[in-house]
Formats: structure tokens, sequence, C-alpha cells
């Protein structure tokens, strides 16, 4: 079953996050992720959003949490987690019971 990891965040250091989005870009690909949504000031319906939102699609929540835990997301990471504030969520394709 298909998983989404989605990010809401904000930038609070632009040069030290300035290299993240091309340096996370390549862990993904080898670890077959798909990104879906990558973008900026979206619109809020409802709520008070973060400025930049990400969803990624992978083949299952193993293969995120794979990704999440190589070696090369692992040197990358520091640039997002020490750069910006914001939530980082993993979860199921939805299955409708039939």
């Amino acid at each position: 079953m298909a998983a989404y990891l989605i990010a809401s965040y904000d930038v609070t250091d632009p040069d030290g996050f300035g290299n993240y989005p091309q340096a996370a870009m390549q862990t993904l690909s080898a670890h077959g992720a798909e990104v879906l949504v990558a973008g900026t000031d979206g619109e809020s319906l409802e709520g008070q959003p973060r400025k930049h939102t990400v969803v990624v699609k992978f083949q299952s929540k193993d293969a995120a949490r794979t990704w999440y835990e190589s070696e090369e997301y692992v040197k990358v990471k520091p640039l997002r987690t020490e750069n910006s504030e914001g939530t980082l969520v993993l979860a199921d394709e939805l299955q409708i019971p039939g």
C-alpha cells in the first residue's frame, strides 16, 4: 500500500536551508519516491498553514522509513531540521473497504 510523506514548514534560516531541496531530491530517486506537491503559499481553507507544503509518494511506509533512515538522507536532514520549523507526517494511502 502506498504511503505519503507530508511536510509543512516555514524556513527560519534561508541561507542554511538553501541547499536542502536539491540535496533531498537526489536522495529520493534512489528510493522510488515521487514528489507530488512542492509549493509555497498554498491557499488556506482552514487554519494557519506553514509557507511550504511538500507531499511525497512512496511505495509503502517501510519504503519511506528506509529513505528517512538512509545514510544519504541522514546527512542532508540537518539542513532542514536546523533551518526550518514545521511538521513531517507519514500516512497510508486511503483504502476504502469494499
